[in-house]
């Protein structure tokens, strides 16, 4: 995933008009905040005897706790670029400005691998609430500074992915100073 996601910055950055210096801003942070909740989520999972490395490890996890599923779902979605999510903004500003710069092998070429990236998504989506947890349910106590963190991700997810004018038009003006 990360993999592929460093592709999207090098494709807005073969695009390097100013849409495509606005698209590098804009996806680099919905990428950072989609990632920081999911990995968040993760860390808020794992313990010492439960690591939450395996695909395998969700499994049942809407049983045990209905709200982390339900903002891992949110993170990965917008990872796999579903409107109205953060990740669907930052994709299609990246590969419309691929398209202004006469580049749209690469605009299809990104669109192509971003569908395909979606199966791994929902791969994880499907285990959380479809599949039966194979292990003891073992809720850990979680501190409120931990509780919050994800919450302040996926709001910011949901504003980037809703009204992201005001974050586009910041990184318009950042990088006309810069240029």
């Amino acid at each position: 995933s990360s993999i592929a996601h460093a592709g999207y910055l090098l494709v807005a950055l073969v695009s390097a008009h100013d849409v495509g210096k606005e698209a590098v801003l804009f996806y680099l942070l919905a990428y950072a905040v989609t990632n920081l909740g999911a990995f968040g989520i993760v860390a808020v999972l794992e313990t010492s005897d439960r690591p939450f490395d395996k695909v395998g490890d969700y499994a049942g996890l809407w049983n045990e706790r209905p709200g982390l599923p339900a903002m891992m779902t949110l993170f990965l979605l917008s990872l796999g670029a579903f409107p109205p999510f953060a990740g669907f903004i930052a994709k299609w500003y990246v590969f419309s400005a691929a398209v202004r710069a006469g580049e749209n092998w690469l605009a299809i070429v990104g669109v192509l691998s971003s569908v395909v990236s979606v199966f791994f998504y929902l791969r994880i989506v499907v285990m959380m609430y479809m599949t039966p947890a194979d292990r003891p349910a073992g809720l850990v106590e979680i501190p409120l500074v931990v509780r919050v963190a994800p919450v302040a991700s996926a709001a910011a997810v949901f504003y980037l992915g809703i009204l992201p004018s005001r974050v586009i038009e910041w990184a318009s003006r950042s990088i006309a100073t810069i240029f």
